[in-house]
């Protein structure tokens, strides 16, 4: 049965646990598809497929305790086994592992405010969902790339000479369209949703958008940046 890792409670805590969980389920679905695969007999009682906070899964019964210390993913996997294809069987499990992973994450994150949730879920949807890759499916692409270099909207814009220049937003037919096209963009630092009249920069290394306030990036200061790297990216790349 799953188990829970330190008690994670903030953002990031989380969501290193909804990733961690996430790749031993992904890895079972498909570098070790043939084991689970082995596991999952039909004879055998309800099993389902756990993911674990350190990158490992687990094909077993259900917890035996109500209610259970995490949610509890699908129950019975194995009875739809050799009723279905294999790559719609996998595919259908995906599905609820995915289910199961964002509900664990969710149960854990209860305590998180409005913005804290939304930013949970911006690092979670920028991630492939596990059905995603077990179809070989890839995401629709969010955002196109504004410019070369460092991407900043709000203040300044890097021209393709590597020119700094004010961004003509009155005189840009373009600028509503492109206002209107990212509306949606939350902050991946604050949750925030994204506001014209903000100086904003996109990370170069995970695509995500942050408050330049948040990641203590000014638009002068993003002018001598050549490729950005958010705290997040910077904190993982200095790990390696």
């Amino acid at each position: 049965m799953s188990s829970v890792s330190s008690n994670p409670r903030t953002v990031e805590e989380i969501f290193k646990d909804y990733s961690a969980r996430r790749a031993g389920i992904v890895r079972a679905l498909t570098y070790d598809v043939d084991d689970f695969y082995g596991l999952c007999d039909p004879e055998k009682e309800n099993l389902c497929l756990y993911g674990h906070p350190n990158e490992t899964w687990e094909v077993n019964l259900p917890a035996e305790e109500v209610p259970p210390e995490l949610p509890e993913p699908a129950l019975g996997i194995n009875f739809a086994r050799d009723g279905m294809n294999r790559r719609d069987w996998l595919s259908l499990v995906a599905v609820h592992s995915d289910c199961w992973l964002l509900s664990v994450a969710f149960y854990l994150g209860a305590r998180l405010n409005r913005n804290e949730r939304k930013r949970l879920f911006s690092l979670i949807n920028d991630l492939p969902t596990v059905f995603e890759v077990v179809t070989d499916r890839k995401p629709a692409k969010e955002k196109p790339s504004v410019d070369s270099g460092s991407r900043s909207r709000g203040g300044t814009k890097r021209s393709n000479d590597g020119q700094a220049k004010s961004n003509p937003r009155l005189a840009d037919e373009s600028y509503e369209e492109d206002d209107d096209e990212h509306s949606e963009t939350l902050c991946g630092s604050c949750g925030g949703n994204y506001n014209a009249d903000e100086f904003w920069i996109g990370c170069d290394i995970c695509e995500r958008w942050f408050h330049g306030k948040c990641v203590k990036i000014t638009p002068a200061k993003a002018e001598n940046i050549k490729q950005y790297k958010c705290p997040s990216c910077s904190l993982k790349r200095g790990r390696q």
